[in-house]
């Protein structure tokens, strides 16, 4: 997961989020043919006015900061990779810069094609993909699938950060929304909230539970038929 985070940080440049509380947000909405969209949002929103002051500066912890045209074509470049992948079309992308969110949006033809998404945009950043979740979807069952997996490399490689870069985890949350065209009968992880539809589900947890291992957001979710 800590190689998933890396993937937003990357959309914005990580000097923006030094020293700043962010927010990653996945949010995927299934169709009954299992095809569906995503939307992936970095939110700054809390500490935009850190962050505007980080803008003004040439370099922090180390970093150079990035202007908004560098962290802009950052983002374009990412949008152009994804319009490349199998699967994937529909692709849009959005950045406020008065309140500091930006999203990735996209349609898939099959939620497996999400899979390959992280470790190819990693890979272009030059990054090895690892800890990253794997989706499935079966119309036959009407089961959805997320698969995760904790790695201690992930703890190894954020314990390698220096000290001023681990705070900006400190209170960096993550949270999953999954939507379906059916109600969900059941599902296996106990630490996500179904809503009062019974057609979304939710799971927002610390990015630090995550690097840590503390915290699983593997669910197996079982549609009514």
């Amino acid at each position: 997961m800590l190689k998933k985070i890396r993937l937003f940080i990357l959309l914005l440049c990580i000097p923006l989020l030094c020293s700043s509380c962010f927010e990653i947000i996945e949010e995927i909405t299934m169709k009954a043919d299992g095809s569906g969209d995503m939307v992936l949002t970095v939110n700054l929103s809390q500490s935009k006015t850190k962050v505007a002051s980080i803008l003004l500066m040439d370099s922090i912890n180390g970093y150079k900061v990035p202007d908004r045209k560098t962290i802009q074509r950052e983002i374009d470049e990412a949008v152009a990779r994804l319009k490349k992948m199998p699967g994937i079309s529909n692709v849009k992308s959005t950045t406020d810069f008065n309140n500091y969110i930006a999203s990735i949006s996209f349609s898939f033809k099959e939620v497996a094609n999400v899979n390959n998404i992280t470790k190819n945009i990693l890979e272009a950043q030059k990054v090895k993909a690892t800890n990253v979740s794997t989706y499935t979807y079966n119309k036959s069952t009407a089961t959805f699938a997320r698969d995760y997996k904790y790695y201690a490399s992930a703890k190894a490689e954020y314990n390698k950060l220096k000290k001023e870069d681990k705070e900006i985890f400190q209170t960096a949350t993550y949270t999953s929304i999954c939507r379906f065209p059916a109600a969900i009968s059941r599902h296996s992880n106990t630490l996500a909230k179904v809503s009062k539809s019974q057609k979304a589900i939710m799971q927002k947890c610390s990015v630090l539970d995550l690097i840590n291992g503390r915290v699983s957001v593997s669910n197996q979710i079982q549609l009514a038929k």
